[in-house]
Formats: structure tokens, sequence, C-alpha cells
């Protein structure tokens, strides 16, 4: 048995009052490619399969620039404006606000302005990032994403060790809010054949330096490695591991298959707060390696050989090869999608009290 923090899964709170007019704003939305994304608009769906009404206001309906170093992310440019006007128009019930972004920033200032109550949720841990990225320490960002999230009424994060860790550096009014997986889509049948010599192990997701893939890709493994995604790093990590296959961004059906046809799923980050990737690859049978960090610890909780949690990486991949398939697949059924839109409707707050 992996031991680690209980991880909550299909058991939620009492969810609030149907029929509630929820606006989210993100300035992580479609087209991008990831797990905030993901996360969002399956829960919008699920919301409204609910009875809610839900608006997204993401940098979509905005003129944009491409964020610095990662071009693929659009933020929006002074976006305050039109914004207010999107929300004043929607006349929504509750408000919550995804993510640290321009967007977020214009959203919490008007709800602060008027004194109306809001959430927040901390998706991504930007401090690490940047320190990845520029080596910059944590102590500043902590500060600004503090300051940030203070007036939150509820700060929903994925995870118990999230949780103390935040609440570890001053943060308020933290809930926990856990994700699900899609298991109509992810399953273990079909499995694309990678058509390279055995065992295979795969790595999905960015292909950003913050997800730390070369500690997984200068691995002494057997059989071969395969990178599905795109991003920043792509050109440099296809030009420094010339033996690894990289796939490219796949979707649907093609990327279950991708997990599927996977030996072991390897997931190498340190910064993660969750990782939806991980229950994607259990839904379809593949076991999972990974550093034992926040993110990991959570999802596996008390799962039994579903995969390998180490500090050393290879160790971890080594042993996960003799994880039971049909385990995994059992383990991510315990993961509701509707669990998790109910425990987000529970955690809102009334715009006015």
């Amino acid at each position: 048995m992996l031991d680690s923090p209980k991880l909550s899964e299909t058991t939620s709170p009492a969810a609030g009052p149907a029929g509630q007019r929820i606006l989210i704003v993100t300035d992580a939305w479609e087209p991008q490619v990831n797990g905030v994304v993901r996360t969002l608009r399956t829960v919008a769906d699920e919301l409204r399969a609910m009875g809610h009404v839900v608006e997204v206001i993401g940098p979509d309906r905005f003129h944009t620039i491409p964020c610095p170093t990662y071009a693929t992310i659009r933020l929006a440019v002074l976006p305050r404006q039109r914004l207010v006007r999107l929300i004043d128009e929607f006349r929504p019930d509750a408000l919550h606000i995804s993510t640290e972004g321009p967007l977020g920033i214009s959203a919490r200032c008007w709800a602060l302005q008027r004194n109306l109550r809001f959430t927040t949720a901390y998706h991504t841990r930007f401090p690490e990032y940047l320190q990845a990225r520029t080596g910059l320490s944590p102590s500043i960002p902590y500060a600004l994403l503090r300051r940030f999230h203070d007036p939150s009424s509820g700060l929903m994060v994925a995870t118990e060790s999230l949780q103390r860790d935040l609440a570890a550096h001053g943060f308020r009014n933290i809930r926990q809010w856990s994700r699900g997986v899609d298991l109509d889509l992810f399953r273990p049948e079909p499995r694309h054949d990678w058509g390279l010599p055995g065992p295979v192990f795969l790595y999905v997701g960015r292909v950003a330096v913050e997800k730390n893939i070369g500690a997984f890709l200068d691995l002494d493994l057997p059989g071969s490695k395969v990178v599905v995604g795109d991003g920043p790093q792509l050109a440099a990590l296809q030009r420094r591991y010339p033996d690894v296959h990289f796939a490219g961004v796949l979707h649907g059906p093609e990327l279950s298959r991708a997990y599927a046809g996977a030996d072991v799923f390897v997931f190498p980050s340190l910064t993660d707060t969750f990782g939806l990737v991980l229950l994607e690859a259990l839904a379809c049978g593949t076991p999972v390696a990974a550093f034992p960090v926040t993110g990991p610890v959570d999802v596996l909780a008390g799962a039994d050989n579903v995969g390998a949690l180490d500090h050393d990486l290879r160790a971890a991949c080594l042993r996960a090869l003799d994880a039971n398939r049909a385990a995994c697949r059992a383990y991510a059924e315990r993961f509701s999608w509707h669990a998790c839109a109910e425990r987000f409707v529970a955690n809102l707050a009334p715009l006015q009290e």
C-alpha cells in the first residue's frame, strides 16, 4: 500500500442551492490544453447538468498577448472595462475566480470595490514554477499570492497536502476540492501499439521546464520512452534526447489509446497541485511512477498495486512494471466528476449576504 494522506474521492458535502447563476472567471481557458482548463470545462458541464446556469469568462473574449516564455498561453490586455460589463450582464449569484492573472485580478477588484464575496482556487504553484525558470526565491511570489487570496471567502485546493502546505505559508479559508476522471473516455481498451521496444514508459502533459521532464528522460530504463504533449521546451528536449519518441499533442480516444498502450505512466513533476493525468492513466489501466510529492501522494493515497512512489524515480518506474492493470482501473473508478462539481458548489459563497 502507498502510505500517504487520504484524498477525498466520490464523497462530498451536500451541494448548495440548485439553480444558481455561477460565474467563473479564469485566465486559463480554451484553446489552452492543460489540467486547469479540463477541470473547469468538465465541472461547468456537470454544474449545468445539475440545473445551474454557468458562465465562464476567459481570455478568448478579450484582446490578448502571448505570455512571456510561453507563447501558446494568451493573456488578456486591459480587460477590466469589458469584464465588468460582462459580469453585470450575467448577474451572478456566486463568483469564482479561478486564476491570479489579468482577468482574475480585475474580477477581484470588481468584487472588493462592491464589498461582494467570492471564492478563489490555487491551481498552479507559481512560486515553484518561477524558481524553476528564473531561480527567484519563492518567498516574494508567495507573499503576492497570499495577498491575492486573502479576501477570498474560500480558497479551493485539490489535495490535503497542498492545503497543509499553503496553511504553513499563511493562507486562510482553505477548502478542499478534489478532481475526477472521464471513465467513459479513458478506458483500458483499445490500446495503441507504439511499435517500439518494450516496456514503454510514457509522459503526458505540458512540455515545460517546471514539469521536470528531464528527470524522466535521463533515466536508464529498459525499453522505450514516449512523450505526448507540446510546450516551450519541446524543441530543446527533442535535440537533447534523439532516442525518445515525441508524439505531439493527442486528444480524446487517441489520447486514451496512448495511455493504455504504455506499460508505465511516469509523472516527474515536483510542483503540480494535483495531476489529472495520473487519474487518466490509471483509468486506462496504466500504473503510475512518480516522486512522493503533492499530487501523487494524494491521488494514490491508500491505493494497492497501482504504481510506485519513490525519491528514486528509476526505482519507482521499475517497481510500477509489476503493478496490476485491473487494480489501476478499479481505483480510478472511485473518482467522480459529479462529486467534484458538488464539492465546488458547496464551497461557493453567495455574492451578497
